[in-house]
């Protein structure tokens, strides 16, 4: 962490420099996940007794950190399909497993864990322990790990296994192994649907894992005889989590574009073209990088909501019923209400849910106009549209760069922004 950084208020804890250990020569490693050796093997004698006379300070600042690390990324926090109010296991996870069933349309899905993790659940003496099902009173309740079946051998080799209509996803962070998604399906499922419940897996195990270590830091800083060291070390384990949790939640929103679009009839590219080229245009317009993460992520999940819908719906050639258009007109509602439950995706909403407004206040659903309209929406809408206009479609050939950029242009205080249509013209330069 360089001390630019530091000055400017940037940190690791967040927009305060509250919580930097001033003068804290290990500051700097600690991004890297180094202080403990530094501190172990490269300190000097006269700097070994400058920090241990002031131990207490250092404890308490290191506590402090801790403290804000554990507010932050809390389970509640990280948990990553569902926002839930109850702490009886078998709930949460019953409703994930539904979820995943209405996504891939598929006959049913259960989650597995291994006893350690199935707290609320009585485990019958399985090694794998059922711990929700789409499957009402499913009357199996688990696995032993010596047993010869695709669930069993996906958790001990820690990989995705597909056999006899069953597809076993394996839950692991790192060499931490936690459970198995396990989707039954008559009819081969996607890829695109097999890469997104893998990432799902993944941080879900991830969470699981972090939630571990923040219940272990607990106990230590309530430890009085806990060393500095001991804090040094479980604070670069919680960084180190944090950071792929982030990899992590990133992936799984690229995973859950290419579904999206997999089920919508879209190319597989149109969500990430269209996201592309809204972060371009954001930089184009010179918006922080916070700001642009989430354009971004709006772009990818403007059409989150199809993933909801059965794909008999896309794959129709001639007139929807009205049912169904109906439930096509409603997709973007069922989008944004399927975001707000994605804790980490909820900043997103906005941007989604009003990227059908146009700045003469034609558009919907609330016709607002001009700067009511929040910025992100109006880029997204923008850069969906060019990436519509430009791309092949099975009733039409893609359009010419310039003259979709023309159209926009002719547009623009009308459809679109015409600030936003400016950065793009410079985009497309």
């Amino acid at each position: 962490m360089k001390n630019k950084d530091v000055k400017s208020g940037v940190s690791l804890f967040g927009q305060s420099e509250e919580f930097m250990l001033e003068n804290d020569p290990m500051e700097e490693f600690f991004a890297l996940n180094l202080g403990d050796f530094i501190s172990e093997h490269l300190i000097s004698e006269d700097l070994a007794k400058k920090i241990g006379s002031n131990v207490k300070d250092k404890k308490e600042g290191l506590i402090n950190q801790l403290k804000e690390l554990i507010s932050i990324y809390s389970l509640k926090n990280t948990l990553c399909v569902l926002n839930f109010d109850t702490k009886d296991d078998y709930a949460i996870y019953t409703s994930i497993a539904h979820s995943i069933k209405q996504m891939l349309e598929i006959e049913n899905c259960n989650i597995y864990f291994s006893y350690e993790y199935a707290k609320a659940v009585d485990n019958e003496g399985h090694d794998l322990v059922l711990v929700g099902s789409s499957v009402e009173n499913l009357k199996h309740k688990g696995y032993n790990l010596d047993e010869n079946s695709i669930i069993s051998v996906a958790f001990n080799e820690q990989y995705t296994i597909s056999k006899d209509n069953v597809t076993a996803v394996s839950m692991h962070c790192n060499t931490r192994n936690v459970g198995i998604i396990a989707l039954e399906s008559k009819k081969e499922i996607p890829s695109e649907y097999i890469n997104l419940v893998e990432s799902m897996a993944t941080l879900l195990a991830t969470s699981m894992t972090l939630q571990e270590q923040i219940d272990y830091s607990t106990k230590l800083m309530d430890d009085k005889t806990a060393h500095v060291s001991d804090l040094q070390h479980i604070r670069a384990e919680l960084t180190a989590l944090i950071a792929d949790l982030c990899d992590y939640q990133q992936n799984f929103v690229v995973q859950l574009a290419h579904a999206v679009d997999a089920k919508g009839g879209y190319t597989v590219s149109h969500s990430q073209n269209t996201a592309d080229l809204a972060r371009q245009i954001c930089r184009a317009m010179g918006l922080n990088e916070k700001t642009t993460d989430l354009i971004y992520y709006a772009g990818l999940l403007q059409n989150i909501g199809k993933i909801t819908l059965p794909e008999k719906i896309f794959a129709t050639n001639g007139k929807l019923s009205a049912e169904d258009f109906k439930k096509i007109q409603n997709h973007s509602n069922i989008g944004v209400n399927l975001l707000m439950n994605i804790n980490f995706l909820s900043e997103v909403v906005p941007y989604i849910n009003y990227q059908k407004e146009r700045v003469d206040g034609s558009g919907e659903p609330e016709g607002l106009k001009g700067q009511s309209i929040p910025l992100g929406s109006r880029i997204i809408a923008v850069a969906d549209a060019f990436c519509a206009m430009t791309s092949d479609r099975p009733y039409r050939k893609a359009m010419p760069k310039e003259k979709a950029l023309s159209i926009m242009k002719e547009e623009s205080g009308k459809k679109w922004d015409v600030d936003v249509v400016n950065a793009l013209a410079e985009v497309e330069k």
